[in-house]
């Protein structure tokens, strides 16, 4: 206050609260992390493995990291499409006499198959376990779930099995291998240093935050994703001496083959409720993924509108900053106000356009 007045003649009544002001402004600024620079996802010199890696964001985000200077460990179930992956990894390496590629065949829905993944994945990178897991394997089969020509409980299972039970069985797979007692991250050496954490990379969707018709099958395998990240995050505090980060990124439309897949069994009316959400590259959403993780985000989204809808349905979810997250959480529900009822009414618009939706219409 005393610099206010003395240097510039602002008033004492105004250098107070300016003062004042300007404390909070920087403090706000600072906890945003807008003053921060750390990487607190570093992948140089790490070996960081990948389900759904042979193609769409699982591809992208395999070939941004070696450019980074990771080594990549591609898991999938086509052997044709890892092939083609793995030339693609490689030649992006940033290093390539420091760095090594490989591929793992595997399915994620089946039961059990992590465990075995974990093991070749050790095996080949003599002796230890990733430093990084990103579980990008998913699958959507989109349909209206009471329509009695369409078997949603089917489809719930299979979507269950490959995003929810694929990354749940690799999880705990990893964790078994990281939080070992005889796998404690050896001492920094340097006083107050903690060894580097772990991470372990869920990939839900922007439907765990904000739900549509239509995606009955879908959704829930990525609300539950949500909800073991959670728990997991707390759960992990009880092993302070193997420190793993959890991350949850929440991608929307991308433009992949698996969109293509997709849209063979979309509703009309999902398909007329998502038209004005913009489709990002497969590119483009690892980049933003990446960068979230580098900033130590929680909860990636890779949109604004992401984040707006991460903001306002956060719960008990771990904060990506206190401060942020809690105005932007006030200020959401007001837009849902306007956006549910309009988006309802869609929906009933649809309803009186287009009769029963069980009862097709005559040619």
């Amino acid at each position: 206050m005393d610099i206010l007045e003395q240097r510039f003649g602002v008033p004492p009544h105004i250098a107070g609260p300016a003062a004042t002001f300007a404390f909070f402004a920087f403090f706000i600024i600072k906890k945003m992390g807008l003053l921060s620079n750390t990487n607190h996802f570093p992948v140089e010199g790490k070996t960081i493995l990948i389900t759904g890696a042979s193609e769409g964001m699982g591809l992208a985000a395999a070939i941004l990291l070696a450019k980074k200077g990771a080594s990549i460990i591609l898991v999938s179930r086509n052997v044709g499409r890892l092939e083609e992956a793995l030339v693609k990894v490689t030649a992006a390496a940033q290093s390539p006499s420091k760095q090594r590629f490989t591929y793992i065949s595997a399915d994620v829905s089946e039961p059990n198959y992590a465990e075995a993944v974990i093991a070749q994945a050790i095996a080949w990178n003599s002796g230890a376990a990733p430093d990084i897991v990103w579980c990008v394997a998913g699958l959507s089969t989109p349909m209206l779930w009471a329509d009695p020509a369409n078997d949603s409980i089917a489809a719930t299972r299979r979507n269950m099995d490959v995003n929810f039970f694929g990354s749940a069985e690799m999880s705990r797979a990893i964790l078994k291998e990281w939080l070992a007692p005889e796998n404690k991250p050896k001492e920094t050496g340097v006083i107050d240093q903690k060894p580097e954490p772990k991470h372990i990379v869920f990939t839900a969707s922007m439907l765990a935050l904000f739900a549509i018709v239509g995606y009955g099958p879908y959704t829930p395998s990525k609300w539950a994703l949500r909800g073991l990240a959670d728990t997991l995050n707390m759960e992990l505090g009880m092993y302070p001496e193997h420190p793993v980060k959890v991350h949850v990124v929440y991608p929307g439309t991308i433009t992949s083959p698996g969109l293509e897949r997709e849209n063979k069994t979309k509703p009309q009316i999902t398909l007329d409720l998502e038209k004005d959400e913009p489709a990002e590259t497969p590119e483009t959403v690892a980049e933003r993924a990446v960068k979230g993780l580098e900033k130590g985000q929680y909860n990636v989204t890779v949109s604004t509108l992401g984040d707006l809808m991460r903001c306002g349905i956060l719960g008990g979810s771990e904060r990506n900053n206190w401060v942020w997250d809690t105005v932007v959480g006030w200020v959401v529900p007001v837009i849902y106000f306007f956006v549910i009822r309009i988006m309802n009414a869609q929906v009933a618009g649809w309803a009186r356009q287009n009769g029963h939706p069980h009862v097709k219409k005559a040619a």
